[in-house]
This record gives C-alpha cells, structure tokens and sequence, in this order.
C-alpha cells in the first residue's frame, strides 16, 4: 500500500516562494489502478514523482508497504526505488539503442548477467506486442510503439509499482487507447499497482479504479471512478467532468428549472430517452447542450436541460432516475 500523509511541497523561485502540494492525503491500495486528475498546474507531476523521492517534500512522507521512503537517503532510498518504475509522456528511450537493448538497460544497471537480461527483454518485448521490432531503433518506431517500448523497460526491473505520468497525452486517440489497455492487462495479470496522472477524463474513464481529483495542489474529491464521474461534488471535479456544460447561458425564465443528467453507461435505446419522456410525461423538455458518445452498446456523457416548472422537474427527475446508470439533479446555485 502507499500511503501519503500529509504532503506540501513549495519551491522557492526569483519571484518568491509557490506552494505546489498543500497537505495531501491520499491511500492506494496494492493492485488498484488509480488516477489522479486536475487541470494544469494542479501539482499532479510532482506529487508522482514525490512517491519515489524525485521531488522532495518539504513536509509530510510517503510510506510505502509501512516503509517511510521520505526518510531514506543514498543506498537505502535506491533499494526503495527498486520497488517502483515510471513511464513518462515522452518516452525518454535512449535513441542509440535498439528497443531490446533499451528493455535491456535497467537490467544492466542491476547487474543481471546479459544473457539473462536479453531473454528478459524478449519476453517483455512480447508481452508489448512488439518482439518483431527487438532489433529496429526508437526513430523508427510510431509514439504508441516507443510507449510500449517504455512499459517492457519500466517493468524489466519487476517492480511492485508503475507511476505513469500522463502516458498518453502525446499520442491520439485510438493509439492512447491501445496503450491504457495495455496497462490494464499488465495489471490484471501481475497485480502490480499503477498511479497514473492525466488531465484527460477519458483517460481515466478507461483504466482507473479509484480517482483523486487535484485542484491548486489540494485533495478536492476523491473516490470510486464511477462515484465521482457520475457524481461529482467538488467544484473542480464538476469543471473536468462536464467541460461542455455551460455553467451560464440564456437568462432563466420565471419558474424554469435546469437540470443536468449523467448517462454512466446507461444501454442505448431503440428510442430517444429525453423525446419518450417527453411525450410519457407531457413534460416540455429542452436540450440546452449535451456532450455524448456510444461505446459498444452503452452511452456515456451529460446533458443540461430544461424543464418549464418545479413539478415538470420533479417528475423529469424521478423518471430519468429510475433507468439504469442514468442520474439526474437540478443544478441549483450549489450544483452548478
């Protein structure tokens, strides 16, 4: 398990000292996949790369499996190191080597006999989905498959922990898909624990099981993936999660309520769901905005809209609440 407790951390500059990481605390359990989101300058890159002491705290600690790696110094933080590995978005793959050699590296540096470490390398290569490439140079490789060349070599040293730092922001769409699962299945099939940082919800929809929201270098929410995407509390939260959502439009009308409604992979229907409700319940609904997409046979996104009356939402509310994977709340002065 890694347990923060109470992490700050400010750096001091021309201009005067930044507070980054304002008492941060969070706990990951051993095997979870867990995200941590925010928009830029959130603090998100250095509270990961505080985890294994390449930026040191000024206050609080990091303990990993019980063990206080904020205290290590020389030999016995290199030993703790030992247990992490870190993927980065642009890769940093040594371009003079070959992709096996590259996966090789890590290896070297521990001392593994090289023929040990090639046969290592060949396996991990493989498990990528890139043994064919063992002998070809990063340059010639497209940025999902250096990525993957990333991942055999952060696991080459068999770490207990990979931290990502935003993995897939350099890369498209349908490849950064590719990627996370990939990262997916390594965990489901070695157990090892992932932290991964975005500013992609998508991102973090796809791979995560659990997910801290960070805001100016605080803990703003933190929870279940599906509890927070679908339900979120926290001001910063509710920016990430409905970006297309105005929070102000066309000036309210006297008695109109507005409502936001979640689809959490709710089944896509024969019929559109807003226009049965509104011809089931007599109810004059308006679509102010929407953001949605169907993955497979499920659709996920939001919806603001409005109803005429505190009745009509009352009844658009109930309704819409009672399909599955679908929840709505008028958005009020304290739900925007």
């Amino acid at each position: 398990m890694i347990e923060i407790r109470n992490l700050s951390k400010t750096f001091t500059t021309e201009n005067g000292e930044t507070e980054v990481l304002k008492n941060v605390s969070l706990s990951i359990r051993d095997g979870e996949i867990y995200g941590i989101i925010g928009a830029s300058g959130a603090g998100k890159s250095t509270l990961l790369r505080s985890l294994n002491m390449l930026e040191r705290p000024t206050s609080g600690s990091v303990l990993i499996d019980g063990e206080d790696v904020s205290a290590l110094r020389g030999k016995a933080l290199r030993e703790a190191r030992k247990k992490t590995a870190m993927i980065f978005q642009d890769f940093n793959l040594l371009m003079q080597r070959t992709c096996l050699k590259n996966v090789c590296f890590p290896m070297e540096l521990a001392g593994i006999r090289k023929a040990e470490a090639r046969e290592r390398a060949k396996k991990l290569l493989e498990t990528v989905g890139l043994s064919e490439k063992a002998d070809v140079y990063p340059v010639r490789l497209s940025g999902g498959q250096r990525q993957r060349v990333a991942i055999a070599r952060a696991l080459a040293s068999d770490p207990k922990i990979l931290l990502c730092d935003e993995p897939t922001s350099a890369l498209d769409p349908q490849t950064s898909k590719s990627v996370l699962g990939l990262i997916r299945e390594i965990n489901r099939a070695t157990g090892i624990t992932v932290v991964i940082i975005t500013h992609q919800m998508s991102a973090a929809e796809e791979i995560c099981d659990r997910v801290a929201i960070l805001d100016g270098g605080s803990v703003a929410e933190e929870g279940e993936v599906n509890e927070v995407f679908s339900r979120p509390r926290s001001a910063a939260a509710k920016r990430l999660v409905f970006p297309d959502l105005p929070e102000e439009g066309a000036a309210q009308q006297p008695g109109e309520k507005r409502l936001r409604v979640i689809f959490h992979g709710a089944a896509a229907a024969g019929s559109p769901l807003i226009a049965t409700l509104a011809m089931e319940k007599r109810i004059a609904v308006s679509i102010l905005s929407a953001s949605m997409r169907n993955l497979g046979e499920k659709v996920y996104g939001n919806m603001l809209l409005s109803v005429p009356t505190a009745e009509a939402a009352k009844q658009t509310i109930g309704y819409l609440r009672s399909v599955p994977d679908v929840f709505a709340e008028e958005v009020t002065d304290d739900v925007v």
